[in-house]
């Protein structure tokens, strides 16, 4: 019994001396986004809203902007520029709610976000027509 257990103890150590040591389980590397120190505030500007009225009158931020018969509306577009300005001065997206009454007629919508667009200004959103 006793070469037996030698054969056995032998073997045992053979084959812990020759298995492939288990590699630990390590955490996979990832890198984090760091902090960047603005050097200076950013202010935000506001939402421009374009209000269409019933008339075909043009609101811009409570100011009435061109007449109701201008179709280019050259006003509109020189504070819709001024507006892109500063928002790209400030590091911002423009952004243009346009609000038209339920009455309004389609070419008049087209009017106005003509002179979004040539404004330069992608960020658009429309807002559900009312009594605004």
């Amino acid at each position: 019994m006793g070469p037996m257990i030698d054969m056995v103890f032998l073997l045992l150590v053979f084959f812990m001396v020759s298995a492939k040591p288990i590699k630990p389980e390590s955490d996979i590397p990832m890198g984090l986004p760091g902090e960047v120190s603005q050097e200076e505030a950013v202010d935000i500007p506001d939402e421009a809203r374009v209000i269409i009225e019933p008339g075909g009158q043009v609101v811009l931020n409570e100011q009435r902007l061109d007449a109701p018969e201008s179709s280019p509306l050259p006003e509109l577009r020189a504070v819709l520029i001024r507006f892109k300005k500063a928002a790209d001065n400030a590091n911002s997206d423009a952004l243009v709610t346009v609000a038209p009454h339920d009455t309004v007629p389609h070419q008049r919508l087209i009017d106005v976000l003509n002179a979004v667009a040539e404004a330069g200004i992608t960020g658009v959103t429309l807002a559900g027509g009312g009594d605004e």
